[in-house]
């Protein structure tokens, strides 16, 4: 049996407008409430331009996913934007695979997602 990872959750605020919100551990339908109040959270509090870095995702699922749709419209909502970094192999995959990275921009590091964040290209509508 494996020991499932808790969702560690810290930020940063590289500019007025944005956050980065580091998500460490387990993606999952256990996990999205918290990832949700927090990412809702900085939008809310003006921060809506968001950068996830995922890079020290171990897992995500289909509950994730449906997060991070819902953030980029809340955002978008807001004149602002989600942008991932970092994102692992598998999670990848899975934007690839579900058309995912068609709408949400997902860079190799936190400094290309936050470079096209203040130089973004154009994303198709949700």
């Amino acid at each position: 049996m494996t020991t499932k990872q808790p969702l560690i959750l810290t930020v940063r605020y590289p500019a007025d407008s944005m956050a980065v919100l580091t998500v460490a551990g387990e993606i999952d339908v256990d996990s999205v409430p918290d990832l949700r109040t927090r990412a809702l959270g900085l939008i809310r509090e003006g921060r809506q331009h968001l950068v996830l870095d995922l890079s020290l995702v171990g897992f995500c699922d289909s509950s994730g996913l449906n997060t991070m749709i819902g953030l980029l419209r809340y955002a978008k909502d807001r004149h602002g934007s989600l942008t991932l970094a970092g994102p692992p192999p598998h999670l990848v995959r899975l934007l690839d695979i579900t058309g995912i990275a068609e709408v949400i921009p997902a860079l190799p590091t936190t400094a290309e997602a936050l470079s096209h964040v203040t130089a973004p290209q154009e994303v198709p509508e949700v």
